[in-house]
């Protein structure tokens, strides 16, 4: 993952999604060799020169200031996650800056959570669980634990969210909604590449996941992002069936590099029950020795 194509990618297809009506512009002839807007429109509408433009497009995004940046999110629409990843791929182009970054681009992402942090988790009767801008599942508490123990009984490891998605068959029976879980996957890991383009266990996954499964390579090549920070998904867990739950994601203070995902369901709901059940079951697994962590024993 090199960031010249990176960004050549991700303003490409941006500007190849915006017509000229979209844009507020006069679509003159009918026969547009390109889809979506010409360099030059984006060049006038971000009121900067094309010559200019055109070398951002080509990957030269070291030294664009803010306003800059600012004028092209504007001018291509793009939301708060496709803004914040513009401004990280132009952190990444270049030698530090008077920019503050969203976090420490310099630090890989980390590998294992303090012990207070699972401390808390376990107080935590919902299920929760903490995981890395990879997607790597560092820590889950009791409840979490079996909720995804479909996951972390996967063969794959580390245990990663994307690699089950991708690379694990049994997936597509545990999102009930398997398209719109791979498609934020792709979206997760595009956004964490451009805060850490240079992370060797974020490349390495890429290129692992991009070998093995055609799905993410044609997700990947949109370069789509997203915030993935609250929302509802429906889990289909082979030993209670439907499971709908809403989420909230976020970064823990003592380290922004690590995101606690906790979970809520509807009191007196059918989901409420099941996870009742859930916990039934996972002390049966569990005094079988069948639970598993994520490092892949059992508990």
């Amino acid at each position: 993952m090199t960031d010249r194509p990176a960004i050549t990618e991700f303003l490409r297809t941006r500007r190849a999604r915006i017509t000229p009506q979209q844009a507020g512009l006069p679509a003159y002839g009918g026969n547009r060799r390109v889809p979506g807007l010409r360099r030059e429109e984006v060049a006038m509408l971000a009121g900067v020169s094309v010559d200019y433009y055109v070398r951002l497009e080509r990957g030269n995004l070291s030294g664009a200031s803010d306003s800059v940046l600012d004028a092209l999110a504007g001018a291509l629409q793009l939301d708060d996650a496709e803004r914040s990843h513009l401004y990280d791929l132009a952190r990444a182009a270049g030698p530090a800056s008077s920019r503050s970054p969203s976090r420490a681009a310099g630090r890989g992402a980390p590998a294992a959570v303090p012990p207070t942090v699972q401390r808390i988790l376990d107080s935590i009767t919902a299920p929760a669980w903490v995981r890395n801008g990879r997607l790597d599942h560092l820590a889950h508490n009791r409840a979490s634990r079996a909720l995804y123990a479909p996951l972390l009984a996967s063969r794959e490891r580390p245990v990663n969210t994307a690699r089950y998605v991708f690379l694990d068959p049994g997936s597509r029976a545990f999102f009930d909604d398997w398209k719109q879980a791979a498609s934020d996957v792709s979206a997760l890991l595009r956004m964490e590449a451009g805060k850490r383009p240079h992370d060797p266990a974020l490349t390495r996954l890429i290129g692992e996941l991009s070998t093995r499964s055609e799905e993410f390579r044609t997700l990947w090549a949109r370069h789509d992002v997203k915030f993935h920070r609250s929302g509802a998904k429906r889990l289909i867990h082979p030993a209670v069936g439907a499971i709908d739950l809403e989420f909230e994601g976020m970064s823990l203070p003592s380290d922004l590099d690590l995101t606690l995902v906790v979970y809520a369901v509807e009191p007196g709901s059918a989901t409420a029950d099941a996870l009742q059940l859930l916990e039934h079951w996972a002390d049966d697994q569990q005094a079988a020795g069948l639970l598993a962590d994520v490092d892949g024993g059992t508990r």
